[in-house]
């Protein structure tokens, strides 16, 4: 074996660096790296014992020169193009429900349910009041009955057969067993039709309970799907494309009264007002009052009078009407801030339940539409480093990875088949925010640190010799000058400082090494 014929394989693995460097991997590096050294001249292996020579570079057939064993980190890159833009993309919708005019309906529909009940409830209490009576008037009549046509009197009536003679009108008379007798049958006839009206009075009640409960569950319907506007409202104020809206400012208006954004990861599905039910739209309704200065301690899920006091005062600086109840479609709940991308209706346009705008977030992100091959290769938290339009860089974390892959339209070119690779969506986050400036949309280069490692031993690529029995050595050149190959076990690859992390016996910091000569 010559050291001629392992510099030969330097040489020809220095000619094919740029091959390795498209792969991101230690073990796909190295398989590349040994199928393109088949051709190459096979020599004996020189292991265990190593050879040395002190026949230096003048004995290759390529010209080298001298590198050394350093100490450093590595890290190792996945290239690949993405476009930035605005995160997120979402709707400010909205909601149906009912109109002011039809809750005020309902309203009225259960006062004069109520008045009616009430009317109905004082007819009772006096056709009662009427039963009493009759009932103790019969019953005094009835003694005095008792008394009128007990004994003689009784007799002298049956006797008269009833009837009397008076002493100058020739008319007929009751006796007055016969009178009391006729008191009592009227009494019991005026008992009998108060019983009856106080029946058909508690009849009438039921019926107007019913009919009270049945105004006050559409009531409280009405009052929890309530909304600001009417059939015949428009809009007269849309936000430009580009608008940037925080907490607490108008997205839009409605007949002049404007709907504001509010932070919180919930929507807003039901009127916010006193007596509604705890929940943690409420909780993020009292989170917002607060964080705006319109009220303190408003924590908890509860609509408590301090809320309604709050939303009086929102009310109040906004210029809207003071309820202290927040329709729906007075306020939208967003994640944050957002920056407006379009506007479906126009100004002028009359109301109607749905999309209303395109909103995304105010923070910028890349998306990466990376092959499904490679997304073993990236992970969440991985730290990236884009290169903006203006050549500038800028540092950025892969925040999401998609689970599922698409195949993108051909667009009816069925011979291109490269458009038809599976990818997967990667999110990056940009680190300094400040960095991509207002851009809407922009293709961008991105650098995805997929691996690192710290205070290693590592030698140029190109110092790298393979071995016909496998495996790779360096050639080390001892202060004298002496000549040894030593075997190595590769690491980590760093494609863009062309550096790879090596270890084995022999190898130290400082040691000179043999590198193709570039």
């Amino acid at each position: 074996m010559t050291m001629q014929n392992e510099t030969g394989k330097r040489a020809g693995l220095f000619g094919l660096r740029g091959s390795s460097r498209t792969r991101r991997r230690v073990a796909a590096v190295a398989a590349v790296v040994t199928i393109a050294l088949v051709a190459l001249v096979v020599v004996t292996d020189p292991f265990p014992g190593g050879s040395s020579t002190n026949s230096g570079a003048s004995d290759n057939g390529a010209p080298t020169a001298i590198g050394k064993v350093t100490r450093e980190s590595l890290s190792s890159q996945t290239q690949v193009s993405g476009t930035l833009g605005y995160a997120g993309s979402l709707n400010v919708n909205l909601p149906a429900g009912t109109a002011p005019s039809a809750e005020s309906q309902a309203r009225q529909t259960y006062s004069s349910a109520q008045e009616t009940l009430d009317a109905d409830r004082s007819t009772l209490s006096a056709d009662r009041q009427t039963l009493v009576q009759a009932q103790s008037q019969l019953s005094a009549d009835r003694r005095k009955q008792a008394s009128d046509c007990a004994g003689a009197a009784a007799a002298g009536s049956a006797g008269n057969g009833g009837s009397d003679t008076g002493s100058e009108g020739g008319g007929s008379a009751s006796t007055p067993c016969a009178s009391a007798i006729q008191t009592v049958s009227g009494d019991e006839v005026a008992l009998a039709s108060a019983k009856h009206a106080v029946a058909t009075d508690q009849g009438q009640i039921e019926n107007d309970q019913g009919a009270l409960t049945g105004a006050q569950q559409s009531l409280a319907s009405a009052e929890s799907s309530a909304v600001t506007y009417e059939s015949t409202s428009i809009y007269t104020m849309l936000p430009a494309a580009g608008t940037m809206i925080r907490r607490g400012q108008a997205l839009y208006e409605i007949n002049s009264q404007p709907v504001l954004l509010l932070y919180g990861p919930v929507t807003a599905w039901r009127a916010f007002r006193a007596g509604m039910s705890p929940g943690r739209d409420v909780a993020k309704l009292n989170a917002n009052l607060e964080a705006l200065g319109y009220g303190q301690g408003l924590t908890g899920g509860s609509f408590s009078s301090a809320t309604e006091q709050a939303i009086v005062s929102l009310q109040a600086a906004h210029g809207m009407d003071q309820t202290g109840v927040l329709a729906l479609g007075s306020v939208a709940f967003m994640p944050g801030p957002v920056r407006v991308t379009s506007a479906t209706p126009t100004v002028g346009q009359a109301v109607q339940p749905g999309p209303v705008l395109a909103v995304t977030s105010t923070r910028h992100q890349v998306a990466i539409e990376l092959d499904a091959a490679q997304q073993s290769q990236v992970a969440v938290g991985d730290k990236v480093t884009v290169t903006l339009p203006d050549n500038s860089t800028t540092p950025g974390v892969v925040s999401t990875i998609g689970k599922v892959a698409t195949t993108p339209s051909t667009g009816g070119d069925q011979g291109n088949d490269s458009s038809s690779t599976p990818t997967i969506e990667v999110d990056v986050k940009l680190l300094h925010e400040a960095t991509a400036g207002e851009l809407d949309q922009a293709p961008v280069n991105v650098e995805i640190t997929t691996a690192s490692v710290s205070n290693v031993l590592v030698v140029p690529v190109n110092a790298l010799l393979a071995l016909t029995g496998g495996g790779y050595a360096v050639e080390a050149v001892s202060p004298s000058g002496a000549h040894q190959l030593l075997r190595v076990t590769l690491g980590l690859f760093d494609d863009a400082s062309g550096m790879v992390q090596v270890s084995g016996a022999g190898l130290h910091e400082g040691l000179r090494v043999v590198v193709a000569a570039s």
